[in-house]
């Protein structure tokens, strides 16, 4: 018997229990194990009945880390779930915890499942650019239907243990809370009630008189969410081989389903994006040891769409929450705004009554810093203004207790001139929420030069706590984030004066995979809010602060974007949708010919070329200069923050894929034609490209 899979007899129950930690992954120990467990319960005269069941904090989980990018060993898991699908004996699977991928395939192939109200069950897989490749898209319509399977399937996020009892994918919950037990149970109720096996695999019922147009009606939808995507169009191809042909002919179609899935480039972009969210959370140099503050309740300075939204994250994780504002008025809009957030949920389904109230509940506005006397932490959400900011701070030293973290939400500002603001900079530390904060999963934790490591530590362990992806990065304007966007933003703007289009520049990058264009990110942003930067930038004597431009005469018309309904593009009430503005046109023709700008035709290939690679280069002198700590970290942070698309990887993934030397000269080539210290190659992309390295070396 295996070291990860045992077998003994509880009665007349043959009991097979998977103990591999931390998650039971289903490496080649225990698809042995679960083999020999089988055979051995199998040959046991004693046993009428098999349960399997898992040990430690939940069932089994999916593939194992550890063999990622190897060739299968055998038993290959397809074969060991058909011997549990084909047992002559009835087989009971108890789930707790998640069962996940691989593993919840081993559960569809038992004759049985029970699962306690706590477990979670789903097929990930198209998450990693796969798809359930061991018979899942073969059983699991034939328990559910093949509508409800691709709903899983196509989404990848697990169920609950009520939902899945509700979608046939389970016979029964137990409130019990061991997994044994409950298993025990319902294979002492089958012996009684002398339950046959049953096996998925012949079962047809949920399979027959399928509306034809199906297949055709998912595969429509995913044209317009998921065209540049290619696993997800097979899983549609896979659950229908499950409908149209016999159970065999289905499970082949699957594996060659799987292995096109295995070879198409999206797969190790989809999975370094996967490991890339987890990467980011272990900080060089900083021991997963370190000490943390403790954190149980927050403030929020600044009542607009900011702050508000930064309030949500915590109070949806159940924090405590003081809202300041100092004008009474726009404390009120922000409290009625972040009300008008959870019911429009609420409406969604996606929260009861009693949780927006609950959840509102925690939220106290106030009006007067001393209130804030108490806090673990405060976040400062105010005006992009560094007197604004630095004159909060100063307050904030006066009323917060020794010990509070003093956070500033700023997306430029130098975040050690704003803690030189008080008289305790290792207490100061940016927390750079993307908007809406509410949605966005990237938090951009800033490290200020006196920054406290238990600190660090904090913001970095509550970006966890919060549900967001936290990255630790350095001080410098725009952070990694935005000061990269602040390249492709030039370069945009550059394209659009020299002939462009800002819908040509916008499809180009929805059509390499953003979901949205720069410019009409940025009227999703707010005009406004790149205005008020560069204003500042202007007036402090920013060398690198971008001449007045027909983006900054739109804000100056008070055309806001989406906000105010128009912007670069104007939208019908109501409508996110982007609507080409001629008024628009006739003003940028306006300031070429005021600057002397004859227009000329630019093709997409250069679009897209300048505007990445001017990313790419800029994000090789962050790494350079140490204020993002590996490429790892900047991926993470386009994938989150930016929309970058996860199929490519991230930034520095992709320009790996691409060839560092290919980009390279490229860059070259554009700073002889251009100039600008924003097109000198970066040393480190120049040595890695010479040397024939990438990114993934460093």
């Amino acid at each position: 018997m295996s070291s990860v899979v045992s077998y003994r007899r509880v009665g007349r129950v043959g009991v097979i229990t998977v103990d591999y930690p931390p998650v039971n992954a289903v490496g080649v120990g225990v698809r042995n194990g679960l083999r020999s467990a089988l055979d051995a319960g199998l040959a046991d005269a004693g046993a009428d009945i098999l349960l399997l069941t898992a040990a430690g904090r939940t069932f089994m989980a999916g593939a194992d880390i550890k063999e990622f990018g190897k060739p299968s060993q055998p038993p290959i898991l397809p074969e060991v779930i058909a011997a549990f699908d084909a047992s002559a004996k009835p087989i009971v699977a108890a789930i707790h915890g998640t069962a996940l991928g691989g593993g919840l395939e081993v559960a569809l192939a038992c004759h049985f499942r029970v699962a306690l109200r706590s477990a979670k069950l789903g097929l990930p897989e198209v998450k990693l650019g796969l798809l359930p490749g061991a018979g899942g898209t073969q059983r699991l319509p034939r328990l559910i239907g093949p509508a409800k399977a691709l709903d899983m399937i196509l989404s990848g996020d697990p169920v609950t243990a009520a939902t899945a009892l509700e979608l046939g994918l389970i016979d029964t919950v137990d409130d019990g809370d061991s997994a044994l037990d409950a298993g025990l149970r319902l294979a002492e109720r089958a012996l009684a009630e002398g339950w046959a096996p049953r096996p998925t695999s012949a079962r047809t019922d949920k399979i027959t008189n399928i509306d034809p147009d199906l297949f055709a009606g998912y595969r429509a939808t995913l044209a317009k969410r998921a065209r540049h995507l290619f696993s997800p169009h097979r899983c549609v191809d896979a659950v229908e081989a499950a409908v149209a042909l016999p159970f065999a002919d289905g499970v082949a179609r699957e594996r060659e389903l799987f292995f096109a899935c295995m070879e198409s480039p999206q797969r190790a972009g989809l999975i370094h994006s996967f490991f890339a969210e987890r990467e980011v959370a272990k900080i060089p140099g900083l021991p997963a040891d370190t000490p943390k503050r403790d954190v149980r309740s927050v403030a929020v300075i600044g009542a607009g769409t900011m702050g508000g939204g930064i309030a949500m994250c915590f109070a949806n994780a159940g924090f405590p929450v003081q809202l300041l504002d100092t004008a009474a008025e726009a404390l009120e809009r922000g409290v009625q705004a972040i009300r008008r957030n959870y019911e429009a949920s609420a409406k969604k389904g996606k929260l009861t009554d009693a949780q927006v109230e609950s959840r509102m509940a925690l939220i106290r506005p106030t009006l007067s810093y001393d209130d804030l006397a108490d806090a673990d932490l405060v976040i400062e959400a105010a005006f992009e203004n560094m007197e604004i900011k630095r004159r909060i701070f100063a307050e904030l030293d006066r009323v917060c207790k020794p010990g509070a973290i003093l956070a500033t939400n700023t997306s430029t500002l130098d975040v050690n001139a704003i803690a030189a603001a008080t008289c305790r900079p290792q207490d100061v530390v940016g927390m750079h929420f993307f908007s809406p904060a509410n949605v966005m999963r990237l938090l951009e934790n800033v490290r200020g030069a006196q920054t406290a490591d238990d600190v660090l530590a904090t913001v970095m362990d509550l970006a966890r706590r919060i549900g967001k992806v936290g990255v630790l990065v350095g001080v410098c304007y725009g952070f990694v984030g935005n000061r990269i966007l602040h390249q492709r933003g030039r370069e945009s703007m550059a394209l659009v004066e020299e002939g462009a289009s800002p819908q040509q520049a916008d499809r180009v990058l929805t059509e390499f995979g953003f979901p949205l264009g720069h410019f009409a990110m940025t009227d999703l942003a707010g005009i406004d809010v790149g205005w008020r930067i560069r204003e500042e930038r202007r007036k402090s004597g920013d060398p690198d602060a971008q001449a007045v431009n027909w983006l900054d005469a739109l804000a100056e018309q008070g055309r806001y974007g989406q906000k105010t309904s128009a912007g670069i593009y104007r939208y019908e009430p109501g409508s996110r949708v982007a609507i080409p503005d001629p008024a628009v046109d006739a003003l940028i023709s306006a300031d070429r010919a005021k600057r002397g700008l004859v227009p000329r035709d630019v093709s997409d290939d250069e679009i897209r070329d300048r505007c990445l690679y001017a990313m790419v280069n800029e994000a090789a002198k962050i790494l350079d200069e140490g204020i993002a700590a590996r490429p790892v970290d900047v991926d993470a942070i386009w994938l989150h923050g930016y929309g970058f698309p996860a199929h490519r990887g991230g930034l520095l993934f992709w320009a790996d894929q691409v060839g560092l030397p290919v980009i390279a000269k490229a860059i070259d080539g554009y700073h002889a034609r251009f100039g600008g210290s924003h097109w000198e190659l970066s040393p480190l992309l120049r040595r890695l490209a010479q040397e024939g390295r990438g990114f993934r070396d460093l």
